[in-house]
């Protein structure tokens, strides 16, 4: 009798388990974590720098690269002879010494540090000190300020395990960075000082480059020549805030027409004067020099680093372009170009070596004067346009740290994340450059200072690939021995050499520094005192019910969000504000923009949703995780992601919850008497499916028109005060350094772009 009926309900029941087990499935991604229950939105793995490229596409990045990249160490052949002969040639057979020295620093260090070893160390793609610095965060939990959640694991840039039999190893060291607050402080000390000698960078690199340049007028004396530069500087700074993507197209062909200029001139003087030079490449020249000259031929060496000034560049710019672009553009053009341009160079001066004072224009034939002056102008102003947009994305990196008082940044081009404005630091760097050009006058003398600031980043650099090596690759120990005693070996030297001149003008890069690290040191370590105080002080879910359900706190209309730093709990910000303002929107976010260290974060992985107890109450717990290349978008966009990626996180967790609801009643019967049942169940699984879908689309529903009737951004004003009875310096700091910092730099509603008209904020006072 009741044939057809269970037929029917039994086809009914298989056709909803094959729905929920379709359901289940597209949900694999939801997951229960610790600080956060699910993850809005869905996860999709974004193509990673390792990409496979086409050799023509390839090849047109490598093309592109020359512009931008080797600005600085192309035009080192204006200025390293006449740095390291600064007293005139003594013997000639020192030229081929110091040819020597050349050729072997260039291959060692650019070459073989950095084209083959250092490039393969970078983040997603992106390069630099900072970058560096990331990838040991996420290996290692040796961030100062306590930030790490679980979801961030997942996020698809987020971490690259490689096995290796040297697991083992590398745990160990990983579990004393971690367990070692003096290790973690020395790493963070390193980054910050190899960030601001990067900076100093952006100070030197144009003053010398435009100087070496403009020298070549020779009936110019040198007030002309220091009044020309200073003009080019204002210029060139005076233009920054257009982009360097509205001239880029520029930068390939005139740099690629100065490597082709210097090697035609550099064969030219080396087939006339004297192909013997080209014995500089036995070594055993390098061993002579130093024989005949000791301590001399060591200063001297602080005039021979300056052949390498722009390298870090290499690994610095590497998110526009990628590691095979870059192994070929330096290893075909700018590798023989440079050779070339140091050979002829040699050749001339053991010819005329009364002309080293001015050795690069002296060795340009008449006829190719004029064009030469113009290009290497050119040539000049593009190194300084690199080294001046490498400051800016490295400050802008360098605030999702924490370590740099907040600025505003302007991203100046949709083809090119990492190209940034930043209009504070901009006008700071064209008063420290005109300064520096008025103050020293000449390349000498910016020459001792310049090379302080290039070798101490190369040995900061070598520290941290050696500590990669460890915790991250897993390489064999042997070799990581030999990386680490080879470079550190030389670099030191190099060192060594260029602080020889500290009262020369070597104190300058280092003065620099000092202050930049001061004031990133007082930022960050304010900013972790900030946060552990809101995460010691973190409002309990009891007191959120209490708050909210009290008669006297008013429900309006709309979506208010509530701004904190606190990625964990709800910030103490928030009953004070309720104590003040007793009222609350319909829906209610407490969104935290966290800064993570990994370059870039898709879209889809975004925004992390969890909705707090008591539901009926519509909180929301929201985590905007942006990298260190990602900018923020104006509030109008924001908002609709942010909206938008909450709808979708509504009907996911209702999926989810039905989901988990129903998963007993799905479970097949081992009695077939009891298929009844089973098909009861099933239908009462489907009803509840379609319940269950219906709510979420009502809760979705409340959102949408709580939108429309507008979103108030509430934004807790603290003043971070010391605690009375803490230490002097941590009084200094906070009350003194830290306010000033504050009051002079831009505020949070601007850097986070919140209109004005849609601002209520609240002020609060934390003790730290």
């Amino acid at each position: 009798m009741l044939g057809n009926g269970n037929f029917d309900e039994e086809g009914k029941g298989t056709q909803v388990q094959k729905n929920m087990k379709d359901d289940k499935l597209s949900l694999g991604k939801i997951k229960r974590v610790d600080s956060l229950n699910l993850e809005a939105g869905k996860v999709f793995m974004s193509p990673s720098h390792a990409s496979k490229f086409t050799w023509a596409t390839t090849l047109s990045l490598a093309f592109q690269s020359i512009g931008i990249v080797y600005g600085d160490i192309g035009t080192s052949p204006l200025y390293v002879y006449s740095s390291i002969f600064t007293d005139g040639i003594g013997d000639k057979e020192d030229i081929l010494g110091v040819l020597s020295l050349i050729i072997y620093t260039i291959v060692l260090i650019p070459l073989i540090k950095y084209v083959f070893i250092v490039l393969w160390a970078n983040d997603n793609g992106d390069g630099g000190t900072f970058a560096l610095y990331s990838l040991i965060c996420r290996y290692a939990k040796v961030g100062l300020i306590p930030k790490d959640q679980p979801e961030d694991n997942e996020l698809s840039n987020y971490r690259l395990d490689t096995p290796s039999r040297h697991a083992e190893r590398a745990e160990k060291i990983k579990e004393k960075l971690e367990n070692s607050r003096t290790a973690q402080i020395a790493l963070f000390i390193v980054t910050i000082l190899g960030t601001s000698m990067v900076i100093g960078d952006g100070v030197l690199t144009p003053c010398i480059s435009v100087l070496s340049a403009v020298s070549g007028i020779k009936s110019l004396g040198k007030d002309a020549v220091v009044g020309i530069s200073v003009a080019i500087l204002i210029v060139l700074f005076s233009v920054q805030r257009f982009g360097t993507d509205k001239v880029g197209f520029a930068f390939a062909p005139i740099i690629c027409l100065w490597f082709f200029f210097i090697a035609c001139i550099g064969l030219y003087n080396l087939i006339k004067f004297d192909l013997g030079v080209l014995r500089a490449f036995y070594p055993k020249y390098v061993v002579d020099y130093f024989k005949r000259n000791g301590k001399e031929g060591w200063i001297s060496l602080g005039g021979v680093v300056m052949c390498i000034t722009g390298t870090e560049a290499m690994f610095a710019d590497l998110g526009h372009f990628n590691v095979r672009a870059i192994q070929l553009s330096f290893s075909c053009v700018t590798l023989p170009a440079l050779l070339a341009a140091y050979c002829g160079q040699a050749a001339f001066l053991t010819k005329f070596p009364n002309e080293v004072a001015d050795t690069f224009y002296a060795s340009v034939p008449d006829l190719l004067y004029w064009p030469t002056f113009v290009i290497a102008v050119a040539a000049a102003i593009i190194a300084s346009q690199a080294m001046i947009s490498g400051a800016f994305a490295i400050i802008s990196q360098s605030l999702t740290l924490n370590c740099f008082p907040r600025v505003k940044v302007v991203y100046t081009s949709a083809k090119h994340e990492g190209q940034v404005y930043i209009p504070e630091i901009n006008y700071m760097l064209m008063i420290a450059c005109v300064i520096v050009c008025v103050a020293f006058q000449t390349t000498e003398n910016i020459g001792h200072a310049y090379g302080i600031a290039v070798v101490a980043v190369m040995v900061m650099t070598t520290f941290m690939i050696t500590l990669i090596m460890l915790v991250i690759w897993r390489t064999r120990l042997s070799l990581v021995v030999l990386f680490f005693a080879v470079f550190s070996l030389v670099e030191l030297v190099y060192l060594s050499s260029v602080l020889y001149k500290f009262k020369e003008g070597g104190y300058l890069p280092l003065a620099l520094a000092f202050f930049l690290v001061t004031i990133m040191g007082i930022w960050h370590y304010a900013q972790r005192q900030r946060y552990i105080f809101e995460l010691n002080n973190k409002v309990s879910s009891e007191s959120i019910k209490g708050l909210i359900s009290d008669r006297n706190v008013n429900r309006i209309p709309g979506i208010g969000l509530l701004y904190s730093e606190l990625v964990q709990g709800i910030p103490p910000i928030f009953p004070h504000f309720i104590a003040n303002v007793p009222s609350a929107h319909s829906v209610l976010v407490f969104v935290s923009i966290k800064l993570i260290p990994i370059s870039k974060v898709a879209l889809e992985e975004r925004f992390l949703f969890r909705q707090v107890e008591p539901r009926e109450y519509r909180m929301f717990r929201c985590i905007v995780r942006y990298g260190y290349n990602d900018p923020i978008e104006e509030s109008q966009e924001f908002e609709r992601q942010l909206v938008e990626n909450m709808k979708e996180f509504i009907r996911q967790e209702h999926a989810f919850r039905q989901r988990v609801t129903n998963d007993e009643s799905l479970i097949e019967p081992e009695n077939p008497q009891h298929s009844t049942i089973s098909a009861a169940s099933a239908s009462s699984s489907d009803q509840t499916a379609h319940t269950s879908v219906q709510g979420a689309e009502d809760e979705v529903q409340f959102v949408q028109k709580a939108m429309e009737r507008g979103v108030v951004y509430l934004l807790g004003e603290a003043e971070v005060v010391a605690e009375p009875n803490s230490s002097f310096f941590n009084k200094m700091v906070v009350n003194y350094a830290y306010s000033f910092l504050r009051k002079n730099f831009r505020d949070g509603k601007k850097v986070l772009a919140i209109p004005r008209t849609r601002l209520v904020k609240v002020g609060m006072t934390y003790e730290i």
